[in-house]
């Protein structure tokens, strides 16, 4: 008999699902097992490039950097989108590009609002 009649399409999930847990989980706990213990004050201390840590660690940043870090990952998935739709775009016909305008509309004001409030300036 052939194979896909003891199997339904949830069975291969879930053995995916439990292969996916299982790897990361088998992975780390012999790796644990292995690697040498041996903690003492120098390689327990933080390390930055070679230099002593000095002064706070915690420091204040100014919001235009996760501002504009934000409109980067949102353009940057809208390439991601723009790919499919340029490919699929004889299939979509009008409401497609339709679509996808609306979408590019809005990224552009956003993109608008962020210039009106000068967070693109770095000053």
């Amino acid at each position: 008999m052939e194979l896909d009649l003891y199997f339904s399409n949830y069975t291969y999930v879930i053995i995916f699902v439990l292969f996916g847990v299982a790897l990361p989980v088998v992975s780390l706990t012999f790796g644990r097992l292995l690697r040498p213990k041996n903690p003492y004050d120098d390689k327990l201390s933080t390390y930055e490039s070679g230099i002593k840590p000095t002064g706070e660690a915690q420091i204040r940043f100014h919001v235009a950097y996760y501002i504009v870090a934000i409109e980067f990952i949102i353009f940057d998935i809208e390439t991601v989108f723009l790919y499919p739709w340029a490919v699929s775009l004889g299939q979509l016909g009008w409401v497609g590009l339709n679509a996808m305008l609306i979408f590019i509309l809005i990224l552009a004001l956003g993109l608008g609002y962020s210039w009106k409030k000068r967070v693109l300036e770095w000053n």
